[in-house]
């Protein structure tokens, strides 16, 4: 056997070998690319959602503090029912919003609802809080002082809650429309999330209600 020859087909292994090493090393770095590209979608939106979690809980303790708002302010303004009505049919709207931005947090209908019946709630409580202004009785009482200092602090710490939230939306929408992750996110189907925007026709509804006595 000439010795040419068998180097020509000794060099054409090692270069099928050298193939092959070369292209499980590229499908390797595209595996680890769409993995961490995956990875990192994921971990972005369920930072969103913890986020939206954060205004969960403050939004439930807001719920729960108005009945007894509510039930306080009835003792003193018996004339003023239309106002109290107001506010418990904004709180059971806005229970609903809230019931619809838990199912899918950051999808677009869903935090437009929520945003609308919130704002539908804070300014029905603003108009209680000017009404109530006409009650001294009612402006003096320990149970009301102590109902809108709570609900006071918990609006606040709702506004602050919805601001981490739209932050967290914010890097997960900028790394889902960002080249190349967002090419996984095509593959992937990670949908735009939604921020909890307030309406621009509502500006009273940018700023916590001062439910104070």
């Amino acid at each position: 056997m000439p010795i040419g020859s068998a180097e020509r087909r000794s060099r054409g292994g090692f270069e099928v070998v050298i193939a092959i090493i070369v292209i499980v090393v590229v499908v390797l770095l595209i595996a680890f690319w769409l993995i961490g590209g995956y990875n990192g979608l994921v971990r972005a939106r369920n930072a969103f959602k913890n986020a939206f979690a954060q205004i969960d809980v403050q939004l439930q303790r807001r719920f729960d503090l108005i009945p007894n708002l509510v039930e306080t302010a009835k003792a003193y303004m018996a004339h003023e029912r239309e106002t109290l009505e107001a506010v418990t049919a904004a709180r059971s709207a806005a229970m609903a919003g809230l019931s619809a931005a838990q199912a899918k947090p950051g999808d677009p209908a869903a935090m437009k609802q929520l945003a609308e019946s919130q704002g539908t709630l804070t300014a029905a409580l603003s108009r209680f809080t000017a009404v109530a202004e006409a009650y001294p009785d009612l402006k003096a009482s320990q149970n009301m002082m102590q109902l809108s200092e709570e609900l006071t602090s918990t609006e606040n710490k709702v506004a602050f809650s919805r601001q981490a939230y739209n932050d967290a939306v914010m890097t997960y929408n900028n790394k889902r429309e960002t080249f190349p992750t967002s090419v996984v996110a095509g593959m992937f189907h990670f949908e735009p999330a939604a921020q909890w925007e307030i309406a621009p026709d509502k500006p009273e509804t940018r700023e916590a209600p001062k439910v104070q006595f």
